[in-house]
This record gives structure tokens, sequence and C-alpha cells, in this order.
């Protein structure tokens, strides 16, 4: 998978191109504050460029206002790292620094990234936006060519909803939760529904943290000696297959 290779199956408007290089200090103005992101916006990144912006004029989908959040552009960017470059500090960065919603491609040492994160009005500054919820990013290497095949024909502009840019985001939200989930069921597949799509995002999460504490209490049965401790971690290991099970379900969208 290329950098180039997702940018041609995105099919952009031409109207909305924008191809210009953007200097670093966008990132050190408004989104590095401390010494250290500092450093790593100066030693870490080769070059930021503005691929596309997407507005109504440009791509003929409407903005979106609510009291919440105001979609009125989202930003399509592509970012060449160093290879010792840490992307996910980098990525967070960049999305908190630019005021609109960012579809972010990043390529470092021959491997593509692809990142997206919702914006909203900060509470207290009406002026300001912050990033909404959490930063969505997943590597393009991490699955097999059948699914990255399947990802690249689902991530086409011309298949995301119309109706609002926020609609549109989301539209490219949803398919990047496919890609997460494809490394968990083995398949890809896109959701017809909005409850199910949220349902699934709950059950990527909740697989996240199920695993995580199995290892755990796998590393802990090795080191217990008394059989009452054994017993007690068998059975909650049990109990954490039987969820973990529930939330494949949701990831196959059986809900």
């Amino acid at each position: 998978m290329t950098g180039d290779a997702l940018i041609q199956a995105l099919n952009l408007p031409a109207a909305a191109m924008v191809g210009q290089r953007v200097p670093k200090k966008l990132l050190l103005e408004n989104g590095a504050r401390l010494a250290a992101d500092k450093r790593l916006v100066n030693d870490g990144i080769d070059a930021i460029h503005w691929l596309a912006a997407l507005k109504p004029n440009t791509c003929g989908v409407p903005a979106y206002r609510d009291d919440t959040r105001e979609y009125l552009e989202i930003a399509v960017l592509r970012l060449q790292l160093r290879p010792h470059a840490k992307a996910g500090r980098l990525l967070e960065l960049l999305h908190r620094a630019v005021p609109y919603p960012v579809l972010a491609l990043l390529e470092q040492d021959h491997q593509v990234l692809l990142s997206l994160a919702h914006k909203r009005h900060a509470l207290k500054e009406a002026d300001k936006v912050v990033v909404d919820g959490e930063i969505v990013t997943i590597a393009m290497t991490s699955a097999d060519e059948g699914i990255l095949r399947d990802f690249l024909a689902a991530m086409d502009m011309a298949r995301q909803p119309a109706t609002s840019l926020l609609a549109l985001y989301e539209g490219w939200m949803d398919v990047l939760i496919a890609l997460q989930s494809s490394a968990v069921t083995g398949t890809f597949n896109l959701l017809d529904s909005q409850q199910r799509r949220s349902l699934r995002r709950q059950a990527l999460a909740d697989i996240h943290l199920i695993d995580t504490r199995a290892k755990a209490l796998q590393s802990a049965a090795r080191g217990a000696s008394q059989m009452a401790r054994r017993i007690e971690i068998n059975m909650e290991l049990q109990q954490l297959r039987r969820d973990r099970e529930q939330a494949m379900q949701l990831l196959r969208g059986r809900a």
C-alpha cells in the first residue's frame, strides 16, 4: 500500500484540490505548546502537504452546524515523517492544530497510516475547537490484500453519505472502524445502521480491554501458588471469554 494509491482511492473532486506545502509553524504555533513537542515537530516531520479542502463550493456537500460542532470544511493532509519520529503524538498535535476535521495520511519508513478525529466547540472558548473523542488511526499494512482492496473501494468519496460534511466525515470514520474490526474478525464489512456501527465501535474497544485483562490474568495464574487463587483466576478468564464472544458478534454486525 502506498500513499499515492490511497489518495487515488479517495477519488477527491478536482475543484477541491489544493496541492500546497504547509509550513511546520502551523503545528508549532497552534498545537505544540510544550518544548518537547516543538522538538518533535522540528525533528520528526519532513513535509506537510495540504492536498484538498472539501467545502460546499468545492465538493457539493453541505456544511453542518449545531450547538456542539460546525463542519464548514474537511482538510485532507499528507505528512512525510522521518524514521524515528513519534507518529502517534504528531498526529495528535496535527488534529489539535487544524481548526477543521482532518483526514490525515501519514507516511513513515514505508508505512502508510490514515487518521481521523471529530472536532467540537471548546466548552469555555466558543471561538475555538477541540478534538472530540478518540483519534482513530490505523496502519494500511495491517490487513491482507483482499481486505485492503475492499477498504480502498469503500474509501471512495462518492460512496460516502453526502447529506453534510459531518456525514461525509463520519462515513470515512466508519470505514476505518471496519478496517480495525477486520484485524480481529478477519473480514471487512460495512454496517447499514448508525446503531450497529456504534455498537461495533464499543465492541472493538471492549475487546481490546478484555484481551489486556486476560493477558494480565494469565500471567498472574502462572505465578499463583494457592489453588483458591487459581480457581478464581480461571473463573474470571471464562467470563472474559464469554464477554469476548458477545463482543465478536457485535463486531461482525450480528447485533
